[in-house]
């Protein structure tokens, strides 16, 4: 916080003397190629393990993970499944609605960035995790991760088939169209 303080302070002297002053945005992880990566492995994993199917991403077990990854990253007494709020993975995919059998695999690492190679090597040597990982009946999975500045939290959720309808959204009607 003093940094900024100072920071300011100096931008503001540069200015008062007439001097340009640019100010750079606030840093935006894109965690998107992370998250697939997830999902490659994961898929490796089962694939490793004998499984013959070719595991998707579920957007409603996304949703799930997200909401998981924000209790996680915002209330540091979390450290597994359970959420602030007493929700299981269960409860928060039925939320999104998931119709369906879930698990779920939760990496946190007490820094800005976690790699995919740390992130495998947390959940490949938990038993639990790895069995999760390699369960061929685990057809869907939603992967979301997020960071501050001394910790990262990767979520996936993986499902066994949702037999719920799609979620729809609001119909918006294309630029041009009547």
């Amino acid at each position: 916080m003093r940094a900024i303080t100072v920071c300011c302070q100096c931008a503001a002297a540069i200015a008062l003397m007439g001097g340009a002053v640019t100010v750079a945005p606030g840093a935006n992880a894109d965690n998107s190629r992370f998250n697939k990566s997830v999902v490659e492995n994961v898929h490796a994993m089962q694939h490793q393990a004998g499984c013959t199917t070719n595991i998707k991403v579920n957007p409603k077990l996304q949703l799930a993970a997200q909401w998981h990854t924000d209790d996680v990253l915002a209330n540091r007494d979390l450290d597994g499944d359970i959420g602030s709020d007493g929700s299981t993975v269960a409860d928060r995919a039925r939320n999104a609605g998931y119709s369906g059998i879930v698990a779920e695999t939760v990496a946190i690492n007490p820094a800005l960035a976690m790699s995919g190679i740390e992130l495998i090597n947390q959940w490949y040597y938990r038993p639990d995790y790895n069995a999760i990982m390699s369960d061929c009946a685990n057809v869907d999975v939603g992967v979301w991760s997020d960071n501050v500045i001394d910790r990262t939290v990767a979520v996936a959720v993986y499902g066994k088939g949702d037999s719920a309808p799609p979620a729809h959204g609001p119909v918006r009607p294309f630029i041009g169209q009547p």
